[in-house]
C-alpha cells in the first residue's frame, strides 16, 4: 500500500500532455492509485522536449507522471474498450481531457460509465464550458491565454503581448481539477452518490484574470477602466541594480516607510502622494519610478543585507540555471537525486507539502508506455490466454523492454 491521505483511491487517467497529468500526479502523490491509460501511440508529452535514454521518456514528461502504472489500451478495439470499463467498474476517478464529442463516440459518456459504476467520480477537463458557443473548440494552453486576457496584460504593460512562457493554464486548471475531485470524493462519503465534474480552461482562466484587473468595471455603472495599475506598471518587475536585479515589495506602510528610509528619502514619507495606501495606489506610477531608479545606486547584495534589517520584503532574483542551486531549496531538500530504471540518474522535485497525518511511503519511478500492461490487466480478472490474445490483436502491449534510442 502506498500510504498517504488518498491509499485506496484508484483513479483511472484517460489524460496526456500536461492539464490532465498535472492533475492525476497530485492525486498520485498523495497515495492514490493512478491507472494511466494510453494508446499504443503513448501519451503526446512522452515526445515534447526529447531527451530520454528510452523513447517516449522526455524531460516534461518524467516530471508529470511519476506514482502512476500505464497500460496501453487501443479503444478502437472491442478488446481494449471492454478492458477499460472493467477498470472502471473498480474505480473512485475516471479524469479524462478530451473533448465530449470524443468520449460519446468511445461510449464513454458519464451516462455509460455510471451505469456500471454509480459511484464514480467522473472528471473532464477541456477548453470551454458546454453550454456556450465555443464548447467543441480544440485549446492549448497559449489559447487559453490569449482569449481569457492573460496575453493582453503583457500589452498593456510592456506594448505588445505576450504568453506567459510556461503552460500555467493547464498547470492551474490541474490543480483545480484536484480540489474538485477531492470534494466530489468528499461528498460522496456522506451521500454514496458519485458525480460529474466539468472543468472548464476558459472560464476559470477569465475568472483568475478578471478577479484581479476587473477593477472599477466591477460596479454599474463603472467608475473608471479596467486594469490593476500596481500590477500593470513598465516597473512592476524585478529592478535593475548596480549589478544585476532584485525582487522587491513594500506595500503596508511600515514596509514602505522602511524602504524610504534605507534608499535615504525619509521625506517621502510625509509627502502626500506616498503617505498611505490609498494614494501610493493613486500615484503608482511615481512610486514604482522612485523605487527603480532608487535600486541602482547599490549592488543587489548590498540591498539584500539593507532589506533583510529593516524587513522590506526582497529577494534574490533567480534565472532557471541560478534557481537550481538556491540555498533554501537545498536546506529543504527540493532536489532530491533518484535512479531511473531506464533513464539513469536524475532529479526529482520533492513534495513541497507536508502532512503529518502521512505521507505517500513508496514512489513510483514514471513508467514506461505500457509497463504495467500485464499486471493491471492481471488485477482485472484476465488469465493469461486472454492477456496473450489482446497482446496478439494490438489490444494491449506488454512495455516492460524498454526500447533504446
Amino acid at each position: 500500500m502506498a500510504g498517504g491521505p488518498l491509499e485506496g483511491i484508484r483513479v483511472v487517467d484517460l489524460t496526456s500532455v500536461v492539464v490532465g497529468p498535472q492533475t492525476t500526479q497530485s492525486l498520485a502523490d498523495y497515495g492514490a492509485d493512478v491507472i494511466k491509460v494510453e494508446s499504443p501511440a503513448g501519451d503526446l508529452g512522452r515526445t515534447i522536449g526529447g531527451g530520454g535514454v528510452t523513447a517516449g521518456m522526455s524531460p516534461k514528461f518524467l516530471h508529470l507522471n511519476r506514482n502512476k502504472r500505464s497500460i496501453v489500451l487501443d479503444l478502437k478495439q472491442p478488446a481494449g474498450c471492454a478492458a477499460l470499463m472493467r477498470l472502471l467498474e473498480r474505480a473512485d476517478v475516471l479524469v479524462y481531457n478530451v473533448r465530449p464529442p470524443s468520449m460519446a463516440r468511445m461510449k464513454l459518456t458519464y451516462e455509460e460509465v455510471r451505469a456500471v459504476n454509480p459511484r464514480i467520480i467522473y472528471c473532464g477537463m477541456f477548453g470551454f464550458g458546454q453550454d456556450g458557443r465555443y464548447r467543441d473548440k480544440p485549446a492549448y494552453d497559449s489559447i487559453i491565454q490569449g482569449s481569457a486576457g492573460m496575453a493582453a496584460l503583457h500589452h498593456r504593460a510592456l506594448g505588445e503581448p505576450r504568453y506567459v512562457p510556461m503552460v500555467i493554464v493547464d498547470r492551474t486548471v490541474g490543480l483545480i481539477a484536484t480540489q474538485l475531485v477531492l470534494m466530489a470524493l468528499i461528498q460522496r462519503g456522506r451521500t454514496g452518490e458519485g458525480q460529474a465534474i466539468e472543468v472548464p480552461m476558459f472560464e476559470n482562466m477569465a475568472a483568475f484574470v478578471l478577479t484581479e484587473h476587473l477593477q472599477m468595471k466591477t460596479y454599474q455603472p463603472p467608475r473608471g477602466e479596467t486594469g490593476d495599475p500596481r500590477m500593470l506598471d513598465p516597473d512592476a518587475r524585478p529592478l535593475p541594480t548596480k549589478d544585476g536585479w532584485i525582487c522587491v515589495s513594500a506595500n503596508t506602510n511600515e514596509q514602505a516607510f522602511a524602504f524610504f528610509d534605507a534608499i535615504g528619502r525619509a521625506e517621502l514619507k510625509t509627502d502626500p502622494r506616498f503617505n498611505s495606501v490609498v494614494a501610493r495606489f493613486k500615484h503608482v506610477r511615481d512610486y514604482f519610478h522612485i523605487r527603480s531608479e532608487a535600486l541602482k545606486q547599490k549592488t543587489a547584495a548590498e540591498w539584500l543585507e539593507i532589506f533583510d534589517r529593516t524587513d522590506v520584503p526582497a529577494m534574490p532574483y533567480n534565472t532557471l540555471d541560478s534557481l537550481l542551486e538556491d540555498p533554501h531549496l537545498k536546506d529543504v531538500g527540493f532536489f532530491e537525486p533518484i535512479e531511473h530504471p531506464t533513464e539513469g540518474r536524475m532529479w526529482n522535485m520533492r513534495l513541497p507539502n507536508k502532512l503529518s497525518g502521512g505521507m505517500r511511503r513508496d514512489f513510483l519511478p514514471t513508467p514506461k508506455l505500457g509497463q504495467h500492461s500485464l499486471e493491471i490487466l492481471r488485477e482485472a480478472g484476465y488469465d493469461q490466454a486472454a492477456i496473450d490474445a489482446m497482446i496478439a490483436s494490438g489490444a494491449t502491449l506488454d512495455g516492460r523492454i524498454a526500447k533504446q534510442r
